[in-house]
C-alpha cells in the first residue's frame, strides 16, 4: 500500500511569474535585513525579585531602569555577550549553561535600525553577593514584578513580566517591540 500524498493547506501560488534571476552573493547579502544584536540577563535574589540597574547621567536612557546587558562585540555569541555585560555592569559572574527565556525584535531603537534582543535566565544571586556598578549605571535594586508599575523603565513592564513568567515556567517569551507576540498584534 502506498503512503498517502500530503495535500497542501490552503492555496499555494508562486511568488513571481518572471524567470528567477540570481544575484552574485556579495550583492545578495546587501539586500538582506541587517540588525544589531543585544543580550540581557534576568538575575533574581532568593525572594524571586529581579535585579534592575539604573542608567546614570549622560547615558541615552538616563534615569531609567533595566536588566543588565548590552550589545554584542564583534565575534561574540549572545550568551558570551550576556555574561560579559553582567560582569562589566555589576561585577557579578554568571556561569552554567545558557537558558534562553526571551527574544525581542525592535524595528528601530533611537535611529539604529532593527535590534534583536536575546534574554537569558542568569539564575539566583546569593544574599552575600555584592553588586559593583560600572560608570554606565548609578543605582541598582532587586524589584518584584508587583513593584514595576512605579518605576521609570527603559522598556515596557510587559517585557519584564513575560520574561519572569518564562523563567519560572521553563518557556521562552517571543516579543515584538517589547510586547508578547499576541499583544503586539502579530497574527499566526
Amino acid at each position: 500500500m502506498r503512503p498517502p500524498v500530503p495535500r497542501p493547506c490552503g492555496r499555494v501560488r508562486p511568488m513571481t511569474t518572471s524567470p528567477q534571476r540570481w544575484l552574485p552573493r556579495e550583492e545578495w547579502i546587501k539586500t538582506q535585513p541587517q540588525a544589531l544584536l543585544a543580550s540581557c540577563v534576568l538575575l533574581r535574589d532568593p525572594r524571586g525579585r529581579m535585579l534592575l540597574l539604573r542608567y546614570g547621567p549622560g547615558q541615552p536612557a538616563s534615569g531609567t531602569w533595566w536588566l543588565p546587558g548590552g550589545m554584542l562585540d564583534p565575534g561574540e555569541d549572545p550568551w558570551t555577550a550576556a555574561r560579559r555585560e553582567v560582569g562589566e555592569e555589576t561585577g557579578l559572574a554568571v556561569g552554567g549553561a545558557p537558558r534562553l527565556i526571551g527574544v525581542d525584535h525592535r524595528a528601530d531603537v533611537g535611529g539604529t535600525g532593527p535590534v534583536l534582543d536575546c534574554f537569558f535566565d542568569g539564575g539566583t544571586v546569593g544574599e552575600e553577593a555584592r553588586v559593583r556598578l560600572s560608570a554606565e549605571h548609578d543605582g541598582h535594586a532587586f524589584v518584584g514584578v508587583d513593584e514595576l508599575a512605579g518605576l521609570a523603565l527603559t522598556g515596557p513592564v510587559r517585557t519584564l513580566e513575560a520574561l519572569c513568567a518564562a523563567a519560572l515556567g521553563g518557556s521562552v517569551a517571543y516579543l515584538r517591540e517589547g510586547l508578547p507576540h499576541e499583544a503586539a498584534g502579530v497574527g499566526g
